[in-house]
């Protein structure tokens, strides 16, 4: 992404942070970007709110990923990231909390560490001063199950555009750089992250902004 696309991003960006409601004062809105896996999406994400300082917050909807352990009891281990291996309500319900949030209240969210490959929860607070929530993931445009609820939630929905020429090269090399080897990371991208990117894809037309990546 070159500067002046990120430029004008952040702009608007920060517009919907700074906004005024009803009341004169912006309310707390929140952004979402979603898009495939290997899209850019959680890079464009921490981006933005390091540009916007003390107005935006990152909360990531990977800190919903079921745990390792609830994923083989329930079979899904060799699936994990498809739309029901997270606990998709439990995020529906945080978002409904940042949006509208007691006063004068931090809300906590989970985080997700890679290295681990599991959620960590209560991991990152979101003050009451904060008027913007950035989060990210595949599934926000998604239309099924209580995925279908996220959208309405969100004040925008940006949808990051990756060919897959770029996307799946850079999907292998993370999924080294976090400890498969070669063979079985080009095997779980073929397998689970292209299948799930076939089913982000139905949702690229409900956003507000598709965003070209390069």
């Amino acid at each position: 992404m070159d500067v002046l696309q990120f430029d004008r991003l952040a702009a608007r960006a920060r517009d919907l942070a700074e906004r005024p409601g009803d009341g004169g004062r912006p309310p707390r809105r929140l952004l979402g970007l979603a898009g495939p896996p290997g899209a850019g999406k959680s890079t464009l994400a921490a981006r933005l709110v390091a540009r916007l300082g003390g107005l935006a917050a990152l909360v990531p909807m990977d800190g919903f990923h079921l745990a390792q352990a609830e994923l083989e009891r329930l079979g899904r281990a060799g699936r994990k990231g498809a739309p029901d291996t997270f606990d998709a309500a439990g995020y529906l319900a945080l978002l409904a909390r940042l949006r509208a949030p007691a006063p004068g209240a931090t809300v906590y969210a989970p985080a997700f560490d890679r290295a681990l490959e599991e959620p960590i929860a209560g991991a990152i607070p979101i003050g009451p001063e904060i008027p913007l929530v950035v989060t990210e993931g595949n599934y926000l445009l998604y239309d099924e199950g209580a995925w279908a609820g996220v959208l309405p939630l969100l004040d925008e929905a940006w949808y990051l555009d990756l060919d897959a020429r770029h996307r799946v090269p850079r999907l292998v090399e993370r999924h080294v750089r976090f400890g498969k080897d070669r063979a079985r990371a080009e095997r779980w991208v073929q397998d689970s992250d292209e299948a799930n990117a076939r089913l982000v894809a139905r949702g690229r037309d409900r956003a507000h902004l598709v965003v070209p990546m390069t």
